[in-house]
């Protein structure tokens, strides 16, 4: 049987949300109205970067605007701004991720991106780093490839659970003594699949579930310098003040 390890991108390995970035970009382009942004995400984009609002919600508002958004836009119209944003940022990302990236290649590992953005920009960032193959939310377009408003989403963590147990079959995956690479609560399944999981960052939703989980390592990157935490240490907004 072979190793596997397993990595989410937006917050994991990337610094922000692909997503995020195809979608400033189509605003900045105007292939996308910007009254999409001035009209209906900017309040919530600025709560989030006042660290008032909850990082999930936050991404499941963009995730159904940007759909919206990009309904019958044509896919090959929009592939020159994914590669732009991909040759741009692809390597704007944790030092540690990237770290264990290569050491898992040079392992001989399978490395898989399992990712809820757009699964155009997840293949373009799977093959910056040589990943053996890459799952995203998959967007929907007809005959002419237009996008349909449709997709098969990736973010949460039942459709992460089904997409490790696919590749597990399909490369003959022991999990037992795979790895896992995640930051939110969307990631929990998949950092709980396999022997050797690793919280990057993770979100306080995520965090606050760790203690269940104690296989799970937490790390968190700031500046220049990595911590590991003790996941049975409260965060402070779960004590008494």
């Amino acid at each position: 049987m072979k190793i596997g390890a397993f990595f989410d991108i937006d917050g994991t390995l990337y610094r922000d949300s692909l997503m995020i970035e195809h979608f400033k970009k189509l605003l900045k382009y105007e292939v996308v109205d910007p009254v999409v942004w001035y009209g209906h995400l900017e309040n919530t984009y600025n709560q989030w970067k006042k660290r008032r609002g909850n990082y999930e919600d936050y991404m499941e508002e963009l995730a159904e605007i940007y759909i919206d958004a990009i309904k019958n836009l044509n896919k090959n119209d929009t592939a020159f701004i994914t590669k732009q944003v991909i040759d741009l940022k692809w390597d704007s990302v944790y030092k540690f991720t990237r770290d264990r990236i290569k050491y898992h290649l040079d392992q001989g590992h399978h490395v898989f991106f399992i990712s809820g953005s757009p699964d155009y920009l997840v293949e373009a960032m799977a093959e910056k780093y040589n990943a053996t193959e890459c799952i995203g939310t998959k967007y929907l377009t007809d005959d002419d490839g237009n996008f349909t408003g449709e997709i098969i989403r990736m973010w949460d963590a039942d459709s992460k659970k089904v997409a490790i147990s696919d590749l597990t079959e399909k490369y003959d995956i022991d999990l037992k003594n795979s790895y896992a690479y995640g930051d939110t609560n969307g990631d929990y399944t998949m950092l709980c699949s396999v022997g050797h999981g690793y919280a990057i960052n993770p979100t306080h939703e995520l965090l606050s579930r760790l203690s269940e989980a104690d296989h799970v390592r937490i790390i968190v990157e700031r500046k220049d310098v990595i911590y590991e935490l003790d996941p049975k240490v409260k965060t402070l907004n779960d004590q008494e003040l």
